[in-house]
């Protein structure tokens, strides 16, 4: 329990004073904001600062700080330091200043901002790169929730051949497609608040669990075996460096985030109000990574014969399993979800929490596909203020989902796969923003703190590009070339921002 307890003394200290030091550097001021500036009643909309941080929150925030812990902790108790570490020096300072810079440019969406730092043709790429990212979260973002809310608040089995599946998934759909078409402080700031509740009982409930409860938290410094399993094996057959990262993603840091907060941008009344709605929020999203690693740690320390999980090795891979109906089965990181909340809170406090986790996918969903709308009438230059031609957009993309739900419903590992290269994905995006922040750092006199955002793109170009050489969903090479060929990698995307650096900037 103590490695927990250092760890979230990390993400609350630690990110207060970096936090303190970041908004110093951006030096945050009173001028009109593009709320007021391009106020059109759709997406330019002032909300006050209370809201706007649970929106963002919620955005951010969903099933990857939930399902990425709870595989992230099999590599032992080193993600309870790296978590917060990763969210205070990565994650919330890609979020800060992604918000930021927005504002400053007058609201601008991510695709943007890379065109402007960088080039028509690395914006080319980004554009379609964060448009298929942001397609494949609304679609997982869709199965996550429904298949949630099918098996463990309705019972159902959440197979493809009952129609409550498929009832479950159009009603998720139909919110989305409201979600996408109306003004944002219509649906989205009305409902959140109701949402956010949920989602910070969830969190805290399984907090106070963990302590009340007395489970066992296994500590950096004691011997990395728990109830038969042996943590520190797995942490060297899976390499840690660079899986997980990749695993934990959302937790620690997050490309996603970016297309989200720039929706946000154009809600707030004040620059001042960034540090509290990006990087605290950033830092919320890392206390709820850490919470759900800690309750699955709890889970596998209880046992399944406690009611709580194993982990068992299943033709050369781990997997978890819990007793259902007297007999030992393996359940699926989303069913851990349950395992650990009715443990923590009892029947009904726990299918409470279940709702706040169905919540988090749901919040994420909507917006993404919003933000793709968005990306798409930019690219495209397609006004926004009426609803037929925000349905033009809308309706084709939502079609598409729907295509990719039914094959990831019917294959058996056609969710895995879609779920694998989302995760490498969104990592990959992050590479995108913080570059460009780099460079926007370089060009207005801030090169002396560019280090700060240069850390978290140094570290993710080694750990994406050595883990597409080394994954299987990868090239499959040889771990120590991997390793190397994402060194060069991480050498020339540091040369690249230096040499956009010395460019001047590409207005409109």
């Amino acid at each position: 329990m103590q490695t927990f307890l250092i760890g979230l003394v990390i993400l609350i200290l630690g990110g207060g004073l970096y936090g303190w030091l970041c908004e110093k550097v951006f030096r945050p001021d009173d001028r009109r904001t593009p709320a007021y500036e391009k106020e059109d009643g759709v997406d330019y909309v002032p909300m006050p600062k209370w809201k706007n941080s649970l929106i963002n929150l919620l955005n951010i925030a969903g099933t990857g700080p939930i399902l990425g812990p709870i595989q992230g902790i099999l590599f032992g108790p080193i993600a309870f330091i790296m978590i917060p570490l990763g969210c205070v020096l990565g994650g919330a300072v890609h979020d800060y200043f992604s918000g930021m810079v927005s504002v400053r440019e007058g609201g601008i969406q991510m695709p943007e901002m890379v065109r402007r730092n960088t080039s028509d043709v690395v914006h080319k790429i980004y554009t379609v790169f964060v448009c298929l990212v942001m397609f494949l979260v609304g679609v997982v973002f869709v199965y996550t929730p429904g298949d949630i809310a099918a098996t463990q608040v309705f019972g159902f089995s959440g197979s493809a051949s009952e129609a409550s599946t498929w009832i479950i998934y159009s009603v998720i759909f139909i919110y989305y497609l409201i979600a996408t078409l109306f003004p944002i402080d219509k649906i989205i700031g009305r409902i959140y608040p109701i949402f956010g509740a949920l989602l910070l009982l969830s969190a805290v409930g399984v907090f106070i669990g963990l302590f009340t409860k007395g489970y066992h938290l296994l500590n950096l410094w004691e011997p990395w075996v728990l109830n038969g399993f042996d943590f520190g094996a797995y942490f060297r057959a899976e390499k840690f460096i660079p899986a997980f990262f990749v695993t934990v993603a959302c937790g620690i840091l997050s490309g996603f985030h970016a297309s989200q907060i720039t929706l946000v941008t154009r809600t707030m009344e004040s620059e001042r109000e960034g540090r509290f709605t990006f990087y605290n929020m950033m830092l919320a999203e890392g206390f709820i990574a850490m919470v759900w690693a800690a309750g699955t740690m709890a889970m596998i320390g209880l046992g399944a014969d406690k009611a709580g999980i194993t982990m068992t090795n299943a033709d050369g891979s781990w997997v978890f399993q819990a007793m259902i109906n007297g007999n030992l089965t393996t359940i699926s990181p989303t069913s851990v979800v349950g395992v650990v909340c009715r443990n923590m809170l009892g029947p009904i406090g726990g299918m409470i929490a279940i709702i706040g986790v169905i919540v988090l996918p749901i919040t994420s969903g909507d917006t993404a596909f919003r933000a793709l709308r968005l990306m798409l009438a930019d690219t495209f230059n397609i006004p926004q203020k009426t609803s037929r031609k925000r349905l033009l957009l809308a309706v084709p993309v939502f079609i598409l989902a729907a295509l990719l739900l039914v094959y990831a419903k019917n294959n058996t590992d056609g969710f895995n796969t879609i779920w694998r290269y989302f995760g490498w994905s969104n990592q990959t995006l992050s590479i995108f923003a913080t570059a460009s922040i780099s460079i926007w750092f370089i060009r207005h006199g801030m090169k002396k703190f560019v280090w700060i955002p240069m850390i978290p793109l140094l570290f993710y170009s080694f750990i994406t590009c050595s883990y597409l050489m080394n994954a299987k969903i990868g090239l499959k090479l040889p771990y120590n070339i991997s390793l190397i060929l994402g060194g060069l990698f991480t050498a020339a995307v540091f040369a690249a921002v230096i040499y956009f650096g010395r460019k001047p900037e590409e207005k409109e």
